[in-house]
C-alpha cells in the first residue's frame, strides 16, 4: 500500500497523546520526523514512535525531502507562520484547531494554500467519531423531522497554570470557546448540513484568574432556522462532567451522551415518530419507544490520518477542509463580539 509520509511539528502535547498513537495505526500513513524546540524530548518522541529523524527546528523538517504532509500541533499563535512556511515547501498540511489567531489570519493562510497547491484540513477529529456518524445520517435521511433545536455540552477542569499557554490569550486567542467549544459548533453545522446565521454569547473568567473565559455559553441560529446553545467550560470538574451533544426535530430526537471527546465513545438515545402528532394536552409521557444507535467504534485519530491520506493518495475531497475551520472560527468571534457588545451579531 502506498503511505502519506509524514513531519509532525509540536510533537508533544494532544500529538503526543492521541494523534501520533493513532498515526501508528493508519495503514496509509508512515511517520518519518518530529519535531520539538526541546531536543531531549523531540528524540524521546522520535524513538517512541520509531521516526526516523527528530529536530529541533520547523524549518529544518519542513526541509526534509522525504517528508510528504505535515501534522501541526504547537501553539495557536505559531500556526499560520508554519502553514505558510509548508506550503513554500510543498508539503501537504494537517492543522489543529484553531487554523491561526484571527478568523481573517486564518482565511489567508487558506488561500496561500491554495495558491501553493497544497491541500489542507483541520483537525477536527470528532467528525470521525462513530455516534457523530450516525448522528449525521439520521438527521440527513429526516428521520427526526425538521430540525427545531439542539445543545451541545463540552467541559474540563483547567486551572492556573504558570505557562500554560492556552490561559494566554496573546498565545492562544481565548479560552474554554476557543479551545473547547469550537468543536461544539463545528459538530452542529457538519451533522446538521446548515451554518450559522445569527449568533449572541456570555462569558466570563468565573473562578480562576487567567485573562481568557473559563466559562461560555453561545446562543446560535442556524440558516435552516434551529437554534441551538454550546455552553463550554474551563472550571467543571472532569469526575463531574457530562459531554452532550442533542437535536430534537418535529418528530424525534438524537441524545449524545459523552459522543463528543477524544476517544470514541458513548451512545446516542434515538427516537424516532413515523408521523407529527397532535397536542397531547395530558403530556404524560412518550408513545413511542426509544432506541440506541447501533454504531462500530473505532480510534477518530487514525480515522483522521487515513482520511486525509486517501484524500492525497487518492484524490478524494478533504472530510474536514480547513474552510471549514475558517468558518467556525468567524462564529466564534461572532460570539467574543456579541458578549462584548451585549448583542446579536449577524453572520
Amino acid at each position: 500500500m502506498k503511505k502519506l509520509r509524514w513531519g509532525v511539528l509540536g510533537a508533544g502535547g494532544i500529538a503526543d497523546r492521541r494523534t501520533l498513537p493513532g498515526m501508528m495505526l493508519a495503514e496509509n500513513a508512515e511517520l518519518i520526523a518530529v519535531m520539538e524546540i526541546n531536543g531531549a524530548l523531540a528524540e524521546k518522541l522520535r524513538a517512541k514512535y520509531g521516526a526516523k529523524r527528530a529536530y529541533t527546528s520547523d524549518e529544518a523538517l519542513l526541509d526534509d525531502p522525504e517528508i510528504d504532509a505535515v501534522y501541526i500541533a504547537s501553539p495557536v499563535v505559531l500556526h499560520a507562520r508554519q502553514a505558510k512556511l509548508a506550503a513554500d515547501r510543498g508539503k501537504h498540511i494537517l492543522l489543529e484547531k484553531p487554523l491561526a489567531m484571527t478568523a481573517g489570519e486564518a482565511q489567508e493562510v487558506v488561500d496561500y494554500c491554495a495558491a501553493k497547491g497544497v491541500q489542507i484540513a483541520a483537525g477536527f477529529m470528532m467528525r470521525f467519531g462513530a455516534c457523530v456518524q450516525a448522528m449525521k445520517r439520521a438527521i440527513s435521511e429526516g428521520r427526526i423531522g425538521q430540525l427545531v433545536s439542539c445543545s451541545a455540552l463540552f467541559t474540563c477542569w483547567y486551572p492556573d497554570m504558570p505557562g500554560a499557554w492556552r490561559q494566554q490569550k496573546k498565545h492562544s486567542g481565548g479560552g474554554a470557546l476557543m479551545d473547547m467549544g469550537v468543536h461544539c459548533i463545528d459538530l452542529i453545522g457538519y451533522i446538521t448540513g446548515s451554518p450559522v446565521r445569527q449568533v449572541s454569547a456570555m462569558h466570563a473568567t468565573q473562578t480562576f484568574h487567567y485573562e481568557v473565559e473559563d466559562s461560555s455559553t453561545v446562543l446560535l441560529r442556524l440558516e435552516n432556522g434551529a437554534i441551538c446553545t454550546v455552553q463550554s467550560n474551563f472550571n467543571i470538574p472532569d469526575e463531574a462532567a457530562k459531554w452532550r451533544l442533542e437535536f430534537f426535530g418535529t418528530r424525534g430526537r438524537l441524545l449524545g451522551d459523552s459522543v463528543i471527546g477524544q476517544v470514541d465513545g458513548g451512545e446516542v438515545d434515538a427516537l424516532f415518530l413515523n408521523e407529527e402528532r397532535g397536542y397531547d394536552a395530558q403530556q404524560d409521557g412518550e408513545r413511542a419507544r426509544a432506541e440506541k444507535l447501533d454504531v462500530a467504534f473505532g480510534n477518530m485519530y487514525t480515522r483522521e490520518i487515513v482520511s486525509f491520506g486517501e484524500s492525497i493518495l487518492e484524490g478524494r475531497p478533504l472530510e474536514v477542509p480547513a474552510q471549514d475551520a475558517v468558518n467556525v472560527q468567524r462564529v466564534v468571534e461572532a460570539a467574543y463580539r456579541a458578549n462584548d457588545e451585549k448583542r446579536i451579531v449577524d453572520l
